[in-house]
């Protein structure tokens, strides 16, 4: 045998149990919380009976590490390691743990009806324990390569519970647990030679990289709603709105991915922003101060945001340190309150009709919300504020008074939503004509806040009524054109009496002839009108086979309007390939020209010598 061999110091206790229950069967899942003063130790009821290990995560406090109490049959409730950093999550045959020198971990398992085993690859077992044990027959003995202990057990002992204490020189070593056939105690003389039923690789090191903050497992993250920590770092996409607050949820853990043990945790603000301290998932109310203290080990805590200014939007980063090291840093922001809106996209309205009255086409923002115009709220920052739960609407009766054209206004859906992209950031609105057409310059809307009875006016806006499209006009943007150019046609639609028509009646479908010209927008479907009653199409100078320069004339024909009082318009236009267009009788007339204006020269030379 190799000196190699002889140094090599294999440690082996064997433990036999003969009890014929077998227990029930759970996932293999194991505690990975180091804790000084939590009971966090897993159940062997959770393991496999036969095919799971565990070791206890609950540190010892008293300068020792414990071995387990099998004989009340919990020997995780008393079992305590010494010097144990961190530990996997597995209870199989590939856990992973890592240790201080000289340490001490406290084993256990469930091998059931079974004899069992410990050996390790360095290291020493010490204080055994066992269902049934009987003291008075332990053997301990060594020969070359392991050192042995013999236990005599009950014929009811289902638990075994094992101290190992950790080499004083840091490296890898390995500790295992099988379980064999009780059959003559073969496992006794061939402990390795039974079913592997747990193994730990334990990683012993000479200092703990534990105990401070790493960034590697610690998170932070913010929330719309109250959190107790924080799962990962992904942050909420919620917008917050006025009177509700942020959480901002932290998991504080060390090197080891344990928890820390409790220092100081600040936490501070910008803008004035109220903080409150949340921990063990409590749900505090609104804080007092920018800055909050707390002497914690942040493992499962939040920092509550508020508005500093009631209804004010806020915009504000808070910073959280622990003892003394910045950990997490969060820019959040409340919206406010209402403090401003804006009427657009207003339609023109048919003459005689109510406010339910409207073009669903108009707005066609894909909410299938029919409406004559938009509103937009936002705070005094200028942040999109949804109106469904905030406020109510409402005309400004003033606005509308000494006149007959516009009989009211009314907003019928409010803003859902405090998006800038989404439809649902407006509010939709119509209003209703009486007989006469005309145009009010002066329509106003109100919002009233209910958080706090404040009231917000629009600027003034013109609301226009007038009857449906009777005639039209048509013409082109320019008067010439070039090939490959883009060719504008504008068709202004006029109601019985003049005025451009509304954008709420159709005008029917059209046909319509443009030589050398291809559509570019749809021309066959009716239109919907701008609320000056125009409607323009964009065509493209050329076609597929070519173009032909030339002076054109194009034919516009609304069939339903033309079939009552309008007329098909016919507008001109010319186009040209855009290279030289002179033809002969261009060059034939330049000659010409050209012949004539010689012999007035010649005439007033002649006429010069004769005087001479």
């Amino acid at each position: 045998m190799s000196k190699t061999t002889l140094r090599k110091r294999i440690a082996l206790i064997v433990v036999t149990t003969l009890a014929t229950g077998v227990l029930s069967s759970t996932a293999n899942a194991h505690s990975t919380i180091v804790s000084a003063t939590l009971a966090d130790n897993t159940a062997t009821t959770v393991g496999t009976p036969g095919a799971s290990l565990f070791m206890a995560t609950e540190l010892a406090t008293a300068g020792s590490a414990v071995v387990g109490v099998t004989s009340a049959g919990l020997p995780d409730a008393a079992a305590k390691s010494l010097g144990l950093l961190t530990k996997d999550s597995s209870s199989g045959t590939a856990q992973t743990a890592t240790m201080l020198v000289g340490g001490t971990i406290s084993f256990y398992a469930q091998p059931g009806a079974t004899d069992s085993s410990f050996t390790a690859s360095g290291g020493t077992f010490v204080g055994t324990s066992g269902t049934g044990y009987n003291a008075n027959s332990v053997t301990y003995y060594q020969n070359q390569t392991k050192t042995v202990a013999i236990f005599d057990w009950a014929a009811t002992s289902t638990q075994v519970a094992q101290l190992w204490t950790a080499p004083t020189t840091p490296g890898t070593y390995v500790v295992s647990h099988y379980v064999g056939t009780p059959t003559g105690d073969s496992i006794v003389t061939a402990p390795t030679q039974g079913t592997l039923a747990g193994r730990v690789t334990v990683t012993v090191v000479a200092s703990s990289s534990g105990g401070s903050y790493s960034t590697v497992y610690s998170t932070c993250a913010t929330s719309a709603v109250s959190v107790a920590g924080a799962a990962s770092n992904a942050d909420s996409t919620a917008t917050v709105t006025n009177g509700n607050p942020w959480y901002i949820g932290f998991t504080l853990k060390d090197a080891y991915n344990n928890n820390l043990d409790s220092g100081n945790v600040v936490a501070t603000s910008t803008n004035g922003a109220l903080l409150a301290y949340a921990n063990a998932g409590s749900t505090p109310a609104a804080g007092t101060a920018t800055t909050v203290v707390a002497y914690d080990a942040g493992s499962t805590d939040s920092i509550r945001v508020d508005q500093g200014t009631a209804n004010a939007p806020m915009t504000t980063t808070v910073t959280i340190s622990y003892n003394g090291t910045v950990v997490c840093t969060k820019t959040v922001s409340i919206r406010g309150e209402v403090a401003k809106i804006v009427v657009s996209d207003i339609a023109t309205q048919d003459l005689s009709t109510g406010t339910s009255l409207a073009n669903g086409s108009w707005l066609d923002d894909g909410t299938a919300r029919t409406g004559m115009f938009r509103v937009l709220a936002t705070d005094s920052a200028g942040n999109i504020v949804s109106t469904s739960t905030t406020g109510t609407y409402a005309s400004v009766s003033a606005s509308l008074a000494g006149q007959t054209t516009v009989t009211s206004l009314t907003v019928d859906n409010s803003a859902t939503s405090n998006s800038s992209t989404a439809p649902a950031r407006f509010s939709t609105g119509s209003y209703a004509c009486g007989a006469t057409a005309g145009e009010v310059k002066t329509a106003q809307l109100q919002f009233t806040n209910t958080s706090t009875g404040t009231v917000i006016k629009s600027d003034a806006f013109s609301l226009r009524c007038a009857d449906d499209p009777y005639t039209y006009t048509a013409s082109w943007d320019k008067a010439s054109y070039v090939q490959g150019e883009l060719a504008t046609l504008t068709v202004k639609f006029l109601d019985s009496k003049g005025n451009p028509a509304n954008n709420v009646g159709s005008t029917g479908t059209w046909t319509g002839v443009q030589p050398m010209l291809t559509a570019v927008s749809a021309t066959g479907s009716a239109p919907t009108l701008s609320n000056k009653g125009e409607k323009s199409y964009t065509f493209s100078v050329g076609t597929l086979t070519g173009i032909t320069a030339g002076s054109y004339v194009s034919i516009i024909d609304f069939t339903s309007l033309t079939a009552v009082a309008a007329t098909k318009q016919t507008p001109s236009y010319k186009v040209s390939t855009g290279g030289d267009s002179t033809t002969n009788a261009d060059v034939l007339k330049s000659i010409v020209a050209l012949i004539a204006s010689i012999n007035k020269q010649i005439q007033a030379l002649q006429k010069l010598i004769l005087k001479r």
